[in-house]
């Protein structure tokens, strides 16, 4: 099915807009890509256009335009029931739920300390009591799913999800911030940086010239 365009902002800076746009092309989904430079001129003339929120991402299905990237997210995964968005067991879904709404309206210290930056080289980076408690807690996520629900393949539900897409900025964020990851996480992240769609998308972060 094609038709889908696709508001983002900076592949370097824009973890909201990695996630769906991770969803789509990792699932070979075909979508147009608007990129609008946060914090631009071009953004704020530009973006009324196309989110009600004034915010990215946002996705627009011929006249249906949906904001948010998880709700985005869970209208990919409706439209397609082959990408299989959620895990298919219920209490795993139910699981993937639950994480996937902590990250997203959680971890508040862990993100203002480490902001997404793709372009930054790998290094330590000192944390808040607050900020290295949001760190431990997404690692124990990280176990405790796997763990659970993560036979056969290496992501949290073995195969690639919804969960995948929200968790894959802070795996962007750990490696640029030198966090000291276990086995099980490191693998995880691994995984996660192994993705073409990942790989493609760090590529073009790499090309960006703008700086926030």
């Amino acid at each position: 099915m094609s038709g889908y365009r696709l508001v983002i902002g900076n592949k370097n800076y824009s973890s909201w807009s990695l996630r769906p746009w991770l969803f789509l092309k990792n699932h070979g989904l075909d979508f147009q890509e608007v990129r609008l430079p946060l914090d631009s001129d071009t953004f704020r003339t530009e973006i009324g256009r196309y989110s009600p929120s004034g915010r990215v991402p946002v996705l627009h299905d011929g006249d249906l335009v949906v904001w948010d990237s998880l709700a985005i997210m869970e209208y990919l995964a409706e439209r397609h029931p082959e990408t299989r968005g959620w895990p298919q067991a219920v209490n795993a879904r139910a699981h993937a739920r639950a994480i996937c709404a902590e990250m997203h309206s959680g971890f508040a210290d862990m993100r203002s300390e480490m902001p997404m930056n793709c372009r930054r080289p790998s290094a330590a980076h000192a944390l808040s009591p607050s900020a290295r408690h949001d760190v431990d807690r997404v690692m124990t996520i990280w176990r405790e799913t796997r763990k659970r629900h993560g036979d056969g393949g290496e992501f949290l539900f073995g195969s690639f999800t919804i969960a995948d897409a929200m968790y894959a900025p802070v795996a962007v964020r750990f490696t640029a911030y030198g966090a000291e990851l276990d086995d099980v996480c490191r693998a995880y992240v691994d995984a996660i940086y192994a993705l073409p769609a990942m790989r493609s998308w760090l590529a073009d972060a790499a090309g960006e010239s703008e700086s926030i």
